[in-house]
């Protein structure tokens, strides 16, 4: 039996955005939409949460990715039913320094490599630190769009089923190999475990902010965001990691949904009563 039905803005970077916007942070997001009723409805959800649209490029045939998600509330379970049919990256000549020069930092994922490795490598270029999110084991050239990653924070589920490890601090051992600022493996309630660039040999642990958990679709989305956020204001790795843990943390103890992100003096308050 369906109990209520609603529509819901989601998506791995833009929740990633929305979240860093309602943060503080300024936020500008770059690809392609039609003029169909769902581009439309996503176009207003980011102009709507002051994200900066103006790199948005208008394509007749281009969408967002649609999801359907069940949700069972009772065993707190979801299935996740997807179509990226529609989605059409940029023209590889948009990605330059126009697009990412003024960026302090630049937020990728794993949808449609070429183009995010473009993004990455004109990045790096123009010393732009990169931060991505990785979550689909399959995609084209994951090897090469990883290790363009300065900061690599991926879910656990990835992670092992990527290196074929399960421990977690293996995980992190493996996909680091000294060659980025942060590598870190996010594990829920178990916190995450990472490395950095000027860390020793042993895998460090961040124990997971606890709360009362109500829903977590999109947590590791607005980890992201967060992280990001703090990497943008100059804050080390170690203070990116607990403001992101934080910020996930108490959006996990709230209905879902962007209307429900956490604003900065919801994080600041987790963040104390860490101490």
């Amino acid at each position: 039996m369906i109990h209520c039905e609603r529509r819901t803005l989601g998506g791995q970077v833009a929740t990633a955005l929305a979240a860093a916007s309602k943060l503080g942070a300024r936020c500008a997001y770059g690809g392609a939409l039609g003029q169909d009723e769902l581009s439309m409805a996503a176009l207003g959800g980011l102009r709507g949460h002051g994200i900066d649209c103006r790199f948005v490029r208008a394509t007749a045939p281009a969408g967002p990715v649609h999801s359907i998600i069940i949700i069972d509330e009772s065993a707190k379970t979801r299935n996740i039913f997807f179509d990226t049919s529609r989605m059409t990256p940029p023209p590889l000549p948009d990605i330059g320094e126009a697009l990412i020069g003024s960026a302090r930092v630049l937020l990728l994922d794993q949808f449609n490599p070429p183009t995010m490795i473009r993004a990455a490598e004109c990045a790096h270029a123009l010393g732009v630190p990169v931060v991505m999110d990785m979550e689909w084991l399959h995609a084209a050239r994951i090897e090469v769009l990883m290790s363009l990653a300065d900061h690599l924070l991926l879910p656990h589920d990835f992670a092992a089923a990527y290196t074929g490890l399960t421990a977690s601090e293996e995980i992190v051992c493996a996909l680091h190999r000294g060659r980025r600022a942060c590598t870190a493996v996010t594990c829920g309630a178990e916190g995450c475990y990472f490395l950095t660039s000027d860390s020793a040999a042993e895998v460090c642990h961040l124990p997971a902010v606890r709360v009362a958990t109500v829903e977590t679709t999109g947590c590791g989305d607005v980890f992201h965001g967060a992280y990001a956020t703090a990497l943008g204001a100059g804050h080390p790795v170690l203070e990116c990691l607990r403001f992101a843990a934080a910020a996930a943390a108490a959006f996990a103890a709230r209905p879902g949904g962007w209307e429900h992100l956490p604003a900065l003096s919801d994080v600041n308050q987790l963040l104390s009563s860490m101490h």
